[in-house]
């Protein structure tokens, strides 16, 4: 059995090996056709959905999907992640960051990333200038960017604090 959240709001309960969709409790029909690549027909309560994957996590439980043309952020979970959160252990699966450093002494060229801006891994948060390369500062874990110390065209050291995170 998994559950699916769209928007945080509505849970629906599917359970994959009897093919049947509970919804509030109450069994509900659906059926679905695949039209192309990433894209489904859905008729669901008398009501004909256009159903497209736009993106996914890495680990493919956030997906942000297209119905009739509106954007939905739609959260995955099945009876292992239950396990886990009941477990206490679902948050030591993501990836907190609490600063950035410098990886190497260099120039910062540009700040990419701003107070207050949420990062999640691999996004781009500054570039660094070393040995006349430029290279782009990702973010290697999750994060909310709390105070940029480092400054455009400040020459940095090695291991230098550059941004601190919450």
């Amino acid at each position: 059995m998994i559950k699916i959240k769209v928007n945080d709001a509505q849970e629906i309960e599917i359970n994959l090996s009897k093919n049947e969709i509970i919804m509030d409790g109450k069994l509900v029909q659906a059926d679905s056709i695949k039209i192309d690549n990433d894209k489904y027909h859905l008729i669901f309560n008398d009501a004909s959905y256009t159903i497209e994957l736009l993106d996914k996590s890495e680990n493919g439980k956030e997906l942000i999907v297209s119905v009739n043309g509106k954007k939905q952020l739609v959260t995955i979970t099945d009876e292992f992640d239950e396990l886990l959160h009941k477990l206490g252990m679902d948050k030591l699966s993501t990836n907190k960051i609490n600063e950035v450093k410098a990886p190497m002494p260099g120039l910062v060229l540009k700040i990419v990333a701003k107070e207050g801006d949420v990062v999640k891994k691999g996004d781009a948060l500054l570039v660094l200038e070393a040995m006349k390369m430029e290279n782009i500062i990702k973010a290697t874990g999750e994060g909310v960017v709390k105070k940029i110390i480092a400054q455009s065209k400040q020459a940095v050291e090695k291991n230098q604090v550059l941004i601190i995170m919450e």
